[in-house]
């Protein structure tokens, strides 16, 4: 490609740009949410979980339904926070790195969806804690993204971590002991209705009409990537890669 920059709808050195900034950005938002999630372990721990116990989900309590809000950032266990923080980190960066504020939204979504399918079928008077929601949320998100935003890198990373991280889904289902899946399955839910909602809505660039008086025989430029060619955002991703 040439070496001038081009818009959104060209592809190229502007949108490569502007990804690797959100991606900066993004690894640095879950540094900081896993470092203050670390922090509140640290805390938690020194108070022997009080906060665990204070601010759990507990089903049918009224009393604690806003602490859907603040489970993800608990929990139970050195074991249990350490078993989150790499799949955390990896899904959260892969949601993230395609625009922070969009997937601030993501996270809300999707521990409340995560937290209300534990308040509303969770049984027993039990406290539910954990960032593993968000975790299935980010998953369900990376997966499907690419195919509501028809975008082939996202479409690609996607396809990796579904046959990569499958085995997650055995504990999104009832059976295994001591584990939330309800918070799971809440979470997965999320994650896909957000790839829904924050998918990408950019309206196609229309073609230009033809005026009244022009010839037939008027030559035309070749379509660009990103106007009338039906390949442009293959186009516009190898641009991005900086293969074309």
């Amino acid at each position: 490609m040439g070496g001038s920059d081009q818009d959104r709808t060209g592809g190229g050195p502007v949108d490569a740009e502007r990804m690797i900034a959100e991606a900066r950005k993004a690894f640095f938002v879950m540094f900081g949410f896993l470092a203050i999630v670390w922090l509140v372990q640290l805390a938690n721990y020194a108070d022997h979980y009080a906060l665990s116990r204070d601010y759990g989900l507990v089903s049918g309590d009224l009393a604690t339904l806003p602490d859907v809000l603040s489970a993800p950032f608990l929990h139970w266990s050195w074991e249990h926070i350490e078993s989150n923080s790499g799949p955390l980190f990896v899904f959260g960066f892969l949601a993230a790195y395609r625009g922070v504020v969009r997937f601030l939204g993501l996270s809300l979504l999707v521990a409340v969806t995560s937290g209300l399918v534990v308040w509303f079928f969770e049984r027993g008077s039990v406290e539910t804690v954990g960032a593993s929601g968000l975790v299935f949320g980010y998953f369900g998100y990376v997966v499907v993204r690419g195919i509501f935003d028809r975008h082939l890198i996202d479409t690609l990373i996607g396809v990796v971590m579904a046959a990569s991280f499958a085995y997650l889904l055995t504990v999104a289902v009832p059976g295994t002991p001591g584990v939330s899946w309800l918070g799971h399955l809440g979470g997965l839910i999320g994650g896909l209705l957000g790839a829904w909602l924050f998918r990408d809505r950019r309206a196609r660039v229309p073609s230009a009409a033809p005026s009244p008086g022009a010839l037939d025989t008027t030559t035309r430029p070749a379509p660009r990537p990103g106007t009338d060619n039906p390949r442009a955002d293959l186009h516009k991703e190898l641009g991005d890669l900086g293969l074309l």
